[in-house]
């Protein structure tokens, strides 16, 4: 069983940075691809970026040029420097991970940007 602990989420004004943390554990194989969703109140969890083992990445258009998500594959942990935060930037974070044919979740951290 995996297991995913993210870190990192809090309060801040609106133009500030956050960097979120995830790390994986548990795994009897490698892990995949990586990736990082957000759910605000009353809406859908949607995706924000993803990176392969290879580090090849792909990020919604909300937040291209203003995050990054990079990941350390010996640590098995992956990354998301949040910078030029906007109130709608707040959510719910989660870090997804792919081992094989299964999805896995972390617990979820609160990032909430005020104006």
């Amino acid at each position: 069983q995996v297991q995913l602990v993210e870190s990192g989420g809090g309060l801040v004004q609106a133009g500030g940075s956050l960097r979120l943390s995830c790390a994986a554990s548990g795994s009897r194989f490698g892990i995949n691809a990586m990736a990082w969703y957000r759910q605000a109140p009353g809406k859908q969890r949607e995706l924000v970026a993803t990176i392969t083992r290879g580090g090849s990445t792909n990020y919604a258009d909300s937040v291209k040029g203003r995050f990054t998500i990079s990941r350390d594959n010996a640590k098995n942990t992956v990354y998301l420097q949040m910078n030029s935060l906007k109130p709608e930037d707040t959510a719910v974070y989660y870090c997804n991970a792919k081992v094989i044919l299964s999805d896995y979740w972390g617990q979820g951290t609160q990032v909430t940007v005020s104006s």
